[in-house]
């Protein structure tokens, strides 16, 4: 919410992409809804193939990931519609902060080169604005914009994702405890930013 506020501050043309995994909470998807009435933002939608969701359920049921990772269903439902909404476009933005996840995003760079997404002819940029930002000067931003917000931030989720792999994180936990917390901390990523090149820091 903060980027889409920041883009509408300095007018700056953009497309807005969601990636609606079929699982995610309905707070969510009432979300992608006020973003459309209060900011007037359409949103283009990316679902999963249906076929590849069905194959993953028929082999290995409604919940697999508990028992062996998220990296497959993430695969299905995330990865592969990122790279269709992907495909033609030059660069993207990311809320991605480093002190989001101590395991795996501490070095998160300002600017990278998506080596997932690039095409033989061009290097896709990925943008990551708010990397040196902390927690508080995202809320402090978005209340000041007076910009909608999961309402699922206000029962302690922090992180949010699909339903049945997010969960309220206790006093003092950091707010990736909440996503995949049967697995270890340095696991705590679905794949959408996992093979970009380092770039500016």
């Amino acid at each position: 919410m903060a980027l889409l506020g920041l883009c509408r501050d300095f007018e700056l043309p953009f497309r807005v992409f969601f990636l609606d995994t079929g699982r995610l909470p309905p707070d969510t998807l009432e979300l992608v809804e006020a973003v459309r009435q209060k900011l007037g933002i359409a949103t283009e939608v990316f679902s999963p193939q249906a076929p590849a969701v069905e194959a993953l359920v028929r082999a290995k049921g409604l919940f697999s990931f508990y028992r062996d990772g998220h990296g497959e269903c993430c695969g299905v439902r995330k990865v592969e519609p990122l790279a269709r909404a992907l495909a033609s476009s030059p660069a993207w933005l990311t809320g991605q902060r480093r002190d989001q996840s101590p395991a795996t995003r501490a070095e998160v760079p300002v600017v990278q080169v998506d080596l997932s997404h690039s095409r033989p002819d061009a290097a896709v940029l990925k943008w990551n604005p708010l990397a040196r930002w902390t927690s508080a000067q995202v809320w402090k931003y978005i209340r000041a914009a007076d910009l909608p917000y999961n309402a699922l931030h206000l029962r302690g989720y922090v992180s949010v994702g699909c339903a049945p792999c997010t969960r309220p994180v206790l006093p003092g936990q950091h707010e990736r405890e909440g996503r995949w917390w049967w697995e270890d901390a340095e696991r705590k990523e679905c794949g959408l930013h996992a093979t970009s090149e380092a770039g500016d820091r």
